[in-house]
């Protein structure tokens, strides 16, 4: 009879010495998903001025086996209507190698545990590419609802 063992996933947060890491793999995670390069030296700059300061943003890594397996990073966003805050999941990125062993399932639940923890957080949002559909259904699997909104952006140049 064959058995196969799957290694517990691991959550922790990140620190200083994962930003290289989280940069290349935010580079991944733009390229594949919209075609976009993206610039080191900033993304650099925005990971570890991200990291360094968890009222900006909170980053997570899961481990498997103590290799880096993935990442989560969320934001805060105040909504008046509820009196608490949005959690937003950003820069998520699981490395194909990673990829359907549980890993980004095991970051929401790591994340959303936190969030039902906390009496001032009414929810975790997050947006998707409209042609992702992939990660659309994974979004759903987890109980996430399509909150019928689209967005619209006005990107002024880097300063």
């Amino acid at each position: 009879m064959l058995q196969t063992l799957q290694q517990a996933i691991e959550i922790r947060s990140a620190h200083g010495g994962d930003v290289a890491l989280l940069a290349e793999w935010a580079q991944a995670m733009a390229f594949e998903t919209e075609h976009k390069r993206l610039d080191p030296d900033t993304i650099t700059r925005g990971i570890t001025e991200g990291v360094a300061d968890p009222a900006r943003s909170r980053y997570f890594i899961a481990e498997i086996g103590g290799e880096p397996a993935g990442t989560l990073m969320f934001t805060f966003e105040w909504s008046d209507w509820r009196c608490a805050w949005w959690w937003w999941l950003q820069s998520v990125y699981v490395p194909p190698e990673h990829r359907r062993k549980g890993v980004y399932r095991a970051m929401y639940e790591h994340v959303q545990t936190l969030a039902q923890q906390a009496p001032d957080v009414c929810g975790l949002r997050l947006y998707v590419e409209r042609g992702n559909i992939r990660a659309q259904r994974t979004y759903e699997s987890l109980g996430m609802n399509d909150a019928g909104y689209w967005m619209f952006e006005s990107e002024f140049p880097q300063r």
